[in-house]
């Protein structure tokens, strides 16, 4: 829930944000996947 990166792929792709998160979790235990996810908080407009 932090820079709201999984709500806003979930809303984009249109399917739950649970599934989001569990394969962002698994993403995010490789450094590429941490780093990935700050680039993508910063590049994703906020509504």
């Amino acid at each position: 829930m932090i820079m709201g990166v999984c709500g806003g792929i979930a809303e984009y792709f249109i399917i739950d944000s649970a599934i989001v998160r569990i394969v962002m979790f698994l993403f995010g235990l490789s450094i590429i996947g941490i780093l990935g996810y700050i680039v993508i908080g910063l590049v994703i407009p906020e509504e």
